[in-house]
């Protein structure tokens, strides 16, 4: 029988490879120029949200307080909005592998996020590796672009990909303390809803839909697995935990990610891509155990 620490480690690493494949199926389903990234983007929160409003309907979920809504709020645009339409349309020209070392730094950003949120006072050494890590996430930006002002309009976007999403991150980990893991998730989903299916409108009707087979597998699993599935394993493993152990498996999702994009769609993997993608997980590894270390210090004896 596995104890709480390996069974929380094997729920979480399930959850960031089910991640893992996010940033390169979202290439995917737009280079072909089927779907334009406004639906891929809206459109797979649709989806998922239907799957979500079942499964609270299913296990009869009460409904949040008025207060949780506004957090909830929070939520959804930066996880269900931000991220996925951000990312969507920053990869219709940055290949994946770009994107997979630049959105390395949201572990970092995260914690960070989470440090200003709950007003915490980590040691200077966090402060230090996580301006490092997002310092050196724009240096590889700006070196792949050809210096500072070579620095594409996909960049921008994922930096605010990741800016999104570790709003999203530190608010929903606060909130599913009240909630429950896969419930914040699900309503944030159903929430954001009645957005999305607008935003879907529009893109359907800028747009006619077409796609290749493999593209409408690619939004799928973005649909059913980056947006919904994949939050049950991830957030189950932070419950069994140890949390701070499990919380640090997310730092193998860029590695992955790059990893999937030269199997998949056939990117090369070159020294600065490799070296960044490295540079980028250390700053972010050590600003996160940095901050778990000041935890676990602040803690009971």
């Amino acid at each position: 029988m596995l104890s709480p620490s390996r069974a929380g480690l094997r729920w979480g690493l399930l959850g960031v490879a089910a991640f893992s494949f996010t940033v390169p199926f979202t290439r995917v389903a737009v280079q072909g120029g089927g779907m334009s990234p406004l639906f891929v983007g809206s459109a797979r929160a649709v989806v998922a949200a239907l799957l979500a409003a079942a499964a609270l309907a299913i296990t009869k979920q009460r409904l949040p307080r008025s207060v949780q809504w506004g957090r909830l709020a929070i939520v959804a645009g930066g996880v269900v909005v931000g991220f996925p339409v951000l990312t969507s349309f920053a990869l219709t020209t940055a290949p994946a592998s770009h994107g997979a070392v630049v959105v390395a730094v949201l572990p970092a950003a995260t914690a960070m996020t989470a440090v200003l949120r709950g007003r915490e006072r980590p040691p200077a050494s966090f402060w230090v590796m996580a301006i490092a890590g997002a310092a050196v996430a724009v240096g590889f930006a700006a070196l792949q672009g050809g210096g500072l002002s070579g620095l594409h309009w996909s960049d921008l976007l994922l930096f605010g990909a990741v800016v999104a999403a570790a709003i999203g991150y530190a608010e929903g980990g606060l909130l599913a303390r009240e909630l429950g893991a896969w419930q914040t998730v699900s309503w944030a989903l159903v929430l954001a809803a009645p957005l999305m299916i607008v935003l879907t409108g529009v893109a359907m009707a800028q747009h006619p839909l077409g796609g290749t087979p493999v593209e409408w597998a690619a939004f799928a699993y973005l649909a059913v697995v980056s947006m919904f599935l994949g939050f049950f394993a991830w957030y189950r493993g932070l419950a069994i935990g140890p949390m701070a152990q499990v919380s640090q498996v997310q730092l193998v999702q860029p590695v992955l990610s790059i990893g999937w994009a030269a199997l998949f769609l056939r990117e090369e993997l070159t020294w600065p891509t490799v070296l960044g993608g490295v540079a980028v997980i250390a700053c972010a590894g050590v600003a996160v155990r940095t901050r778990l270390g000041q935890e676990r210090g602040d803690g009971p004896s």
